[in-house]
């Protein structure tokens, strides 16, 4: 489309282009109602369409049973960070986290200063958080056990999460939830902000088991009670309408148009491979994960020095290339190819950082 650019933004990140062309179609007349979806009344029958369809498509893609719930809310992931031990760590008990970087260590921070005990079973700081640790040493008896499944600023990834011996595992999944099929049984909890891998900033989706409901304290503000949002089907307040709205489109997308995870798998490890592959062809580039715990969702890597790093960020968006500056804590630079970052995207990256190289190096 005329005036599109190639976009790897880590979050707010790229949308399906099929997806905003049907926002765009409809955004003044929302399926004949002659509204916008952003005028139409949360409690409509077409909006209860919306979230109710948005709900059934998580769970038909993650292949979740009937003893999970599926609700949105507003906050980010961040406020997960304190609802998660808030409602699911009562006092006297510990929760075991692993501490792979900045996510994690605001997860465990925010569960601390609710004065609650944890014990951070294994962290990779020991290398600047450049990999996944897997000698971890968990408590006995633990509420459950915390893990950033991908790691947005250092570029690591779970590839295959822990064996918590039946413990209940709650994952912040923000950036590449829905990029791989996996065995959600282990789960009690999974949270994701939208605006990295599901749709726009503005909402939250979390997955919860039905068991973990049962610890939710009742003392708890409503607005801070998980049981408030599944009990009203995500409606105790006003939903956040319009992000809503996206995310079922994004997963309708995923489900109808790419077929499902496992499809999205096989091309997110292709778009990967092809960016790393590089990486590792050149020496003039340097990935700064650990090669066994790399990212499929977001490439990290350094140039020669910062000066050549400000002149390949700057080129690449004067050759229509968005967004490939590191995170402001570590520099660098970063491709983030989620879901829906095209293939046709990653290649004209690869063929730039070939170019760049050639006359820079």
């Amino acid at each position: 489309m005329k005036g599109r650019i190639h976009n790897f933004n880590p979050g707010p990140a790229a949308l399906p282009l099929p997806v905003l062309e049907e926002i765009q179609a409809e955004f003044l007349n929302f399926k004949g109602s002659g509204m916008s979806i952003t005028e139409v009344s949360h409690r409509s029958k077409s909006f209860d369409e919306v979230i109710e369809d948005a709900a059934a498509r998580v769970k038909r893609l993650l292949k979740l049973d009937d003893s999970f719930h599926v609700v949105f809310l507003q906050g980010g992931a961040s406020f997960q960070f304190c609802m998660v031990p808030m409602n699911l760590l009562p006092d006297g008990q510990h929760a075991d986290y692993v501490n792979t970087g900045t996510w994690a260590t605001k997860a465990i921070n925010e569960a601390r200063i609710q004065g609650k005990t944890v014990n951070v079973a294994a962290s990779s700081e020991d290398r600047n958080f450049s990999y996944i640790p897997r000698q971890i040493s968990f408590m006995p008896g633990g509420a459950y056990v915390h893990i950033t499944s991908n790691n947005t600023i250092k570029g690591t990834r779970w590839a295959t999460f822990p064996d918590t011996a039946g413990v209940p595992l709650i994952s912040d999944m923000s950036s590449d939830i829905m990029s791989k099929p996996f065995d959600p049984s282990p789960f009690g909890l999974i949270y994701a902000g939208a605006q990295k891998n599901l749709g726009p900033a503005g909402a939250t989706v979390v997955i919860i088991r039905q068991d973990m409901l049962e610890r939710v304290p009742q003392h708890l503000p409503a607005m801070l009670k998980y049981t408030s949002f599944v009990e009203k089907n995500s409606m105790f307040n006003t939903p956040p309408c319009f992000a809503i709205y996206m995310i079922q489109l994004v997963l309708k997308w995923l489900e109808e148009t790419i077929g499902g995870l496992e499809n999205m798998e096989i091309i997110n490890r292709q778009k990967a491979d092809l960016v790393y592959q590089a990486i590792d062809k050149s020496e003039f580039y340097t990935g700064t994960a650990e090669k066994e715990s790399r990212s499929l969702m977001n490439v990290t890597f350094r140039l020669p020095s910062e000066s050549l790093e400000k002149e390949f960020v700057k080129q690449a968006a004067e050759n229509g290339m968005a967004g490939l500056k590191g995170h402001r804590s570590v520099g660098g630079c970063r491709a983030s190819i989620y879901n829906s970052t095209p293939m046709e995207a990653v290649k004209a990256l690869v063929d730039y950082m070939d170019e760049f190289a050639r006359k820079s190096g």
